[in-house]
């Protein structure tokens, strides 16, 4: 009796260990497990820089954008080249380096592509229309693009190869008026500028720009420019070096926190 309880009792303590045992290796394993997550996150983390070729009407949003993504991503830098999103297809497509291009006219994008420079199919992310903008109070009265033909008054617009100057052409095609303008820009913040510095009376610019002045300018809607609204293509370059950045940044971008950046710029969603 006094054997057999003992052989009874001893298989229970056995298990017992056992089961400690495979406690501590479940622990272990489930350590291990941990790490290997950590050390797979670590391997997909963003770093370097990435280079955002972009439209130079998204400058004061693409700005912002481009700081919230260094915070998000430590050890990252966003360097931006801002221009006439034409001269910017032509640096792409004659090999300048660069992760991202986002233009301002699905005509623009269309030079990239056709190059075979884009990582596959651009994506419209926002839309923009125009404004006549004026000097601060209008002092010519200016309420419609008829008002642009006036007698004296120095106008500005975009040339006709950028989007901001092919958008301008457009509606003023719609509304029957041809305008002289006193010079052709090559890109929208010049074409500001002129206005901001005196140079000119006004100027066909994206509403954007005319927010993001401020009170150096006031902005004059007018029908026809419901007729040449432009969409805003971006897209990640097929000889992106840093293919992984680039790819994160049109993600913030296309995000409801980079919608809400840019719609808050004066953009429309698309």
């Amino acid at each position: 009796m006094t054997r057999s309880a003992h052989r009874t009792h001893r298989p229970l303590r056995i298990t017992g260990a056992a089961a400690a045992t495979l406690l501590m290796l479940s622990a272990c394993a489930d350590a291990d497990s941990d790490a290997d997550a950590s050390s797979g996150a670590a391997g997909d983390k963003i770093s370097g820089t990435v280079t955002v070729f972009a439209a130079a009407s998204l400058k004061e949003s693409f700005t912002e954008l481009g700081k919230r993504f260094e915070k998000e991503h430590p050890g990252t830098k966003v360097a931006f080249n801002f221009s006439g999103s034409d001269s910017l297809a032509a640096s792409i497509t004659s090999g300048a380096p660069a992760d991202v291009f986002a233009a301002a006219s699905a005509k623009t994008m269309k030079v990239v592509t056709d190059e075979g420079a884009a990582a596959g199919t651009p994506a419209t992310f926002i839309r923009n229309r125009l404004q006549i903008a004026t000097l601060p109070g209008n002092p010519e009265g200016i309420k419609s693009l008829k008002d642009l033909t006036a007698s004296g008054l120095k106008v500005v617009l975009c040339d006709k190869e950028v989007p901001c100057g092919s958008a301008a052409q457009t509606a003023l095609t719609a509304a029957g008026v041809e305008v002289t303008p006193v010079s052709y820009e090559q890109d929208v913040k010049s074409a500001l500028t002129k206005v901001e510095l005196k140079e000119a009376d006004a100027a066909l610019v994206y509403r954007t720009d005319v927010k993001a002045a401020g009170d150096k300018v006031e902005g004059v809607e007018f029908p026809e420019s419901a007729k040449a609204v432009n969409d805003y293509p971006i897209a990640r370059l097929e000889d992106a070096p840093n293919p992984a950045g680039a790819k994160a940044f049109l993600e913030l971008v296309q995000s409801p926190e980079g919608q809400t950046v840019l719609t808050a710029a004066g953009f429309l969603k698309p």
